[in-house]
C-alpha cells in the first residue's frame, strides 16, 4: 500500500465548514493531521469572507488561502501549480451542504471526505454514487465510529466466523441534549438538526440512527433485506424526529433493531452495540471504547481491551492502535483511522496506482448511500405506520 514516503510529502488539505463555533471541523483536521501525513492549508470557513479570514487564523491557515466559499477556494487552488493546490477537501458542514460541495470537488478532481449523513436527499447520494464511479478521486465518509479499534477488531472476528452466524444485532445511540427545544434558544448545533431544509427528512434518526445502523452493517457484513419504523416527536413544535426505533430483517434471517434518541435525561454519546451469533455474543460501548465483551454460555465472560501486543488481538484491531494497552485512545484516533484509510487510497491515486473504491477498510460513498436509503425507508416506513419496506440498496456493501 502507498505511503507518504512513496508519495514524498504531505497531502494538502483543504476545508469547507469548520468556522469559529463549528465542533465538528475541528475534530476533522485534528483528525487529519493526527499521524503527520496531512497539513491545512486553505479553507472556506464561512460564506461570509471577513469571518473565513478570521477562522482561519485559528488553524494557522495564512489569510490569502482564506476564502469566501467552496466554489472560490475550488477555482483558485486549481488555478496553482500542481505542488501547491490542495489534494483534498474535508467538508464539515450542515447536511445540505455536502451535496454541492462533494459534487464540485469532484469535478474539480479534488479527492473528499465527507461528514455524514452524505448528503440531503437519496437522489443526490446516488448522483455523488456516479459521479465518484466515474472520477478518479477518493471518497471517505466519515462515519467515524468504524474506526474504532475493538470495532475492526469485532468485525475481523465476526467475519472469520468466530461467532457463528449472526442471528440478532441490537444497536442504540442515546443522547439528552436536545430534551428542550435549543433551537429557539439559538443554539446552532440544535437550529440547523431540527430545520429540514438544513438535516433532511430526519432528525435524531438521521443524525446520530444512522451510525448505529451503520455500525451494524460494518461488524457484521450482513446485507439489509426490510425496515419497519416508528419515528416520534416528542418536544413540542419541533419539526423533526427526535426518538425513533426500527426493526430490521437481514437476508440471512437475522433481526436487528435499531434506537436513537436525543430527549433521553443524562445521556451524552451513548452508543452501544450487541450482536448474537451462533457460537458466541459481543458487545461494545462507545463511551467505554477500549473494552469489549465476548460471551459463551458455560463459560467465563472474556474481556478483550484496547492491546496491539495481545495475542488476541487480530490485525484489523492492531492496525487500528496507536498507543500501547493501558493507554486510552478514543475519538480523536479512531476518527483519525478513517482519515487514515483515505490517505493509504489518496497516496496510491497520486502516484497513479490503482486504488478501491467499494470494498475499502473506511466507509465510502456506497456507505453513505445506504445511509441515506436507511433515512428514507425509516420516515416513509414511520408515516405509514410502522410498514415494512425494502432496505437494501443496489449499492449495499458486505
Amino acid at each position: 500500500m502507498a505511503t507518504n514516503g512513496e508519495l514524498g510529502r504531505k497531502l494538502r488539505m483543504g476545508i469547507v465548514g469548520g468556522g469559529q463555533g463549528s465542533f465538528i471541523g475541528r475534530v476533522h483536521v485534528t483528525a487529519a493531521v493526527l499521524d503527520n501525513r496531512a497539513a491545512l492549508v486553505a479553507g472556506a470557513f464561512s460564506s461570509d469572507p471577513a469571518r473565513s479570514k478570521a477562522s482561519a487564523a485559528d488553524y494557522d491557515v495564512p489569510a490569502a488561502r482564506a476564502y469566501g466559499s467552496y466554489a472560490e477556494m475550488f477555482s483558485k487552488e486549481q488555478a496553482l501549480p500542481v505542488g501547491e493546490r490542495i489534494d483534498f477537501v474535508s467538508i464539515a458542514t450542515p447536511n445540505h451542504m455536502h451535496f454541492p460541495v462533494a459534487k464540485a470537488a469532484l469535478e474539480a478532481g479534488f479527492h473528499v471526505v465527507c461528514d455524514k449523513p452524505l448528503t440531503l436527499t437519496l437522489a443526490e447520494a446516488e448522483e455523488l454514487a456516479r459521479l465518484v464511479e466515474a472520477s478518479k478521486s477518493v471518497f471517505v465518509v466519515s462515519h467515524n465510529y468504524t474506526g474504532y479499534p475493538l470495532v475492526r477488531q469485532a468485525r475481523e472476528m465476526i467475519l472469520a466466523g468466530e461467532l457463528g452466524e449472526i442471528q440478532a444485532i441490537r444497536a442504540e445511540y442515546i443522547q439528552g441534549w436536545l430534551r428542550t427545544r435549543l433551537e429557539s434558544e439559538g443554539q446552532k448545533q440544535a437550529a440547523w438538526r431540527t430545520d429540514p431544509t438544513k438535516s433532511g427528512a430526519a432528525g435524531c434518526f438521521g443524525d446520530i440512527g444512522t451510525h448505529a445502523y451503520n455500525l451494524g452493517r460494518y461488524m457484521t457484513g450482513l446485507l439489509p433485506g426490510s425496515i419497519s419504523a416508528h419515528l416520534k416527536i416528542f418536544v413540542p413544535d419541533r419539526p423533526l424526529d427526535d426518538y425513533g426505533h426500527a426493526v430490521i430483517r437481514y437476508e440471512n434471517g437475522a433481526l436487528g433493531t435499531v434506537t436513537a434518541s436525543q430527549i433521553s435525561h443524562g445521556r451524552e454519546n451513548d452508543l452501544r452495540i450487541q450482536i448474537d451469533g451462533t457460537l458466541g455474543s459481543l458487545e461494545w460501548h462507545q463511551e467505554e471504547p477500549n473494552k469489549m465483551v465476548v460471551r459463551h454460555n458455560g463459560k467465563p465472560h472474556f474481556l478483550y481491551t484496547r492491546d496491539p501486543n495481545a495475542p488476541s488481538t487480530n490485525d484489523l484491531g492492531k492496525a487500528a492502535c496507536r498507543l500501547p494497552s493501558g493507554h486510552p485512545e478514543a475519538f480523536f484516533e479512531a476518527f483519525a483511522n478513517i482519515y487514515r484509510g483515505g490517505f493509504d487510497a489518496m497516496a496510491l491515486a497520486l502516484t497513479g496506482k490503482a486504488f478501491e473504491k467499494v470494498n475499502t477498510v473506511y466507509p465510502n460513498v456506497c456507505d453513505g448511500t445506504e445511509g441515506m436509503y436507511f433515512i428514507q425507508q425509516a420516515v416513509a416506513s414511520s408515516r405509514a405506520d410502522g410498514q415494512w419496506l425494502p432496505l437494501k440498496h443496489t449499492l449495499a456493501r458486505r
